[in-house]
């Protein structure tokens, strides 16, 4: 295939995978995504290179490792995804915009014919994204921009492992991969909530396995649960938020009680974190940074349907081919029947 029709096809996937959008976005992503596979190269050959960093080419051996354990155990694509390596010169592959009103929770979408509607725009440059930032706050949007170290094409294309997935350690790198492939598994058009959450139990279980597998002990399971607590602090304020939202009361006051909203969930924090977490930190960034609705949005996207999907790999023997299979027939399902289904898997 020439480097001329290469370039055609990659030029061709915003089109097929975005609605209407101005030219200069459709540009960045076509230049972000042929950077991206213009600097793929096969981790066998990084591996066995004696040129490159000995600690790079021994963690491209243990995610190979388990991008093989992958395939091989739970039964996620096999193809060149996350065998090949991509060195972008930078932490985050995409930075994401996130934008609701400023007195509402609900967010400013953007669809996509292949993808379906996602509650944030991606930016292939920290800077376009601050100036689409900007933009919106002009317009009296509440916005949040969030750093992206890796993402799927949905088996488009073979996706890369990059350097900025390689800072949270081997074991991180493993649930990315498995949180990744199984977006190329099975995929929603949609429905984000059942897309993310079936991706994090797959990467969940795939990681109980994963340490099985290398004579790991069990997680103690203090980092889950602390995150778990913490979504369900940030799911409280969202709530308590969107009642806020729902009243008939003049600008100023609604900002006064939305201000007073965010200092609760700041106050809260601190008390879980000094007195069941021991102090630790982990949170502290985020919470103590700027604060607003659209900060919010990515919560309880990747987890409100994680016991369901648990539910249903129990009931299957915990047989992977067996529960995609199922899996499957839920997604086929129209939204409010496969909302409905998965309430009865979560109440199991």
């Amino acid at each position: 295939m020439t480097s001329r029709v290469r370039g055609l096809l990659v030029l061709a996937l915003p089109l097929l995978l975005s609605g209407c959008s101005s030219a200069g976005y459709y540009s960045q992503l076509a230049t972000g995504q042929w950077n991206l596979l213009q600097a793929r190269e096969p981790v066998s050959k990084v591996i066995v290179d004696p040129r490159r960093p000995t600690v790079l080419r021994e963690q491209l051996a243990k995610a190979q490792a388990a991008r093989s354990f992958a395939s091989e155990h739970l039964h996620l694509p096999d193809n060149q995804s996350y065998r090949l390596y991509a060195d972008l010169k930078r932490q985050y592959v995409v930075w994401n915009v996130f934008a609701t009103p400023a007195y509402s929770l609900d967010p400013v979408t953007h669809c996509f014919p292949i993808a379906g509607c996602v509650a944030y725009r991606g930016y292939y440059s920290q800077g376009a994204a601050r100036g689409e930032a900007a933009l919106q706050h002009q317009q009296g949007m509440d916005v949040f921009v969030s750093g992206v170290e890796a993402y799927s094409t949905l088996g488009w294309f073979d996706d890369p492992i990059l350097n900025g997935m390689l800072n949270w350690g081997d074991e991180r790198l493993a649930t990315l991969i498995f949180h990744e492939l199984a977006h190329q598994q099975f995929y929603v058009k949609d429905d984000t909530e059942f897309n993310e959450s079936f991706a994090s139990f797959v990467e969940q279980e795939g990681t109980r396995q994963w340490r099985v597998e290398q004579g790991l002990p069990p997680s103690d399971g203090s980092h889950v649960q602390q995150r778990e607590q913490f979504i369900t602090l940030v799911l409280d304020t969202r709530q308590r938020l969107k009642t806020l939202y729902a009243q008939p009361l003049p600008a100023a006051e609604m900002q006064q009680r939305k201000t007073a909203a965010f200092e609760r969930m700041r106050r809260d924090y601190r008390q879980l974190r000094d007195e069941q977490w021991a102090g630790n930190p982990r949170y502290d960034a985020w919470v103590n940074g700027p604060l607003n609705n659209a900060k919010l949005l990515p919560f309880g996207l990747y987890d409100q349907w994680v016991p369901a999907f648990s539910a249903l790999f129990k009931h299957v023997g915990g047989d992977w081919p067996s529960f995609y299979a199922e899996v499957e027939q839920l997604g086929k399902l129209p939204p409010e029947q496969r909302k409905a289904a998965l309430y009865k898997w979560a109440e199991r």
